[in-house]
């Protein structure tokens, strides 16, 4: 397989399943903003440079409260910092002699929880050389979507109840769930998935503010400290 078909099966792959949860998704967020009196080319801008559904939710809320611009700037960044040992352990995965270290700083920027999670089940059975432009394919297809879907949600947010809204925003999160689940090939993952599902309830019921936070720093410390060790 050539790095240009790599790049088509990629994009065949995301044209599924993975683009129609993030139309949904979208879609929500396109009408939540235009409730909120958003201007079309700033959230559709958004989607294509922020690239993050749940920092973007932010930013929406934030603006519509009045809050600083730097509080604001401020909340997003803190509500992405996941992608940070996302990108320290996909990033490897990708690296062979034929890329270029600037590749790697865009694949970075085009990083999702949706990519992330199909590329760690998919490279296994990718060779190494294929999976960046895998990658490439896969999420352009995403962002292309993506900022479609949010420019169509724009567009027919009367018609859609504010149930309905909110719905199509959390399809997201139950299909990177699912993926997630799929992916489980070792006791670390496992341990990992079962360790933030559990902490994530009992934060947010103790601390609603913070229990994002709390739940993934407490939930990985304790799937950390249940593996197992092997003697050295």
């Amino acid at each position: 397989m050539t790095g240009r078909s790599a790049v088509l099966q990629g994009a065949r792959e995301a044209a599924g399943v993975p683009a129609a949860v993030l139309l949904a998704g979208y879609i929500g967020f396109g009408a939540l903003a235009a409730g909120h009196g958003l201007p079309l080319g700033a959230i559709v801008v958004s989607t294509v440079a922020v690239w993050a559904l749940p920092a973007q939710l932010i930013l929406v809320e934030m603006h519509t409260v009045g809050a600083p611009f730097a509080i604001t700037v401020l909340a997003a960044m803190l509500s992405s910092a996941r992608f940070l040992p996302m990108t320290l352990t996909l990033v490897p995965m990708m690296r062979h002699a034929r890329h270029r270290g600037w590749h790697y700083l865009v694949a970075a920027q085009l990083l999702s929880l949706t990519g992330w999670a199909m590329a760690m089940a998919r490279f296994p059975d990718i060779e190494p050389a294929r999976r960046l432009p895998w990658f490439f394919g896969f999420t352009l297809v995403c962002v292309v979507a993506s900022a479609a879907a949010t420019a169509i949600g724009y567009a027919v947010a009367d018609a859609i109840t504010p149930q309905v809204k909110i719905g199509l925003v959390f399809l997201a999160p139950v299909y990177y769930l699912l993926i997630l689940l799929g992916s489980v090939r070792d006791r670390a993952t496992a341990y990992a998935l079962g360790c933030g599902a559990v902490a994530g309830p009992v934060a947010f019921v103790y601390a609603p503010e913070w229990g994002v936070l709390i739940a993934g720093l407490g939930g990985g410390t304790l799937a950390y400290l249940l593996l197992p060790r092997r003697a050295s």
